[in-house]
């Protein structure tokens, strides 16, 4: 038997089951009230708050296809980065060295000598290798050099084995 509660519980119902009791002579019925919404039935459980185990993995699986699109690009802008750092570094390098060139009238024997004449504060780092002394050195070709005695420096590339985002090794005087 359902009935509704005059106290004002919108939406509640009170479901009474009725237990008879023995009181002296007289047998009194007594009620036990249950609350729940209205147009639940007794015995079945409400569903609790939260998500499924299926919505879980959906949101999950969109995450990682996300992030797997993401990584690839990160990447590809890391190496762009470092490739715009070399193309820079191989600019000053060429550029200090034709500096040195005209200066002295004579190439430099070794990157050392820039630093050393004041052309540069420090070795520029080679940003695919990591390191500043692993620069690949072209020596001039005596009969062209300036000097014909003592040959130089002529170009500067990459001393890694890497190729390009371009397809072309970084070791590739392109660069």
């Amino acid at each position: 038997m359902e009935l509704h509660t005059p106290s004002g519980n919108v939406g509640q119902t009170i479901v009474l089951r009725r237990l008879p009791t023995v009181v002296g002579q007289t047998i009194v019925l007594r009620r036990l009230p249950t609350v729940g919404p209205i147009g639940s039935r007794p015995g079945v459980r409400r569903r609790l708050r939260g998500f499924t185990f299926v919505e879980l993995m959906v949101v999950i699986t969109i995450i990682v296809i996300l992030i797997s699109m993401a990584i690839p690009i990160y990447s590809r802008s890391i190496s762009r980065a470092k490739e715009s750092v070399l193309k820079n570094n191989l600019f000053t390098l060429r550029t200090v060295i034709d500096n040195y060139t005209y200066d002295k009238q004579k190439a430099p024997q070794s990157l050392q000598d820039l630093v050393t004449d004041g052309y540069l504060r420090e070795i520029p780092m080679d940003p695919i290798t990591g390191s500043n002394q692993t620069w690949k050195i072209v020596m001039e070709d005596a009969t062209q050099s300036v000097s014909q005695s003592e040959p130089g420096i002529f170009d500067v590339l990459s001393g890694s084995d890497k190729m390009g985002l371009n397809g072309t090794p970084y070791s590739d005087p392109s660069w």
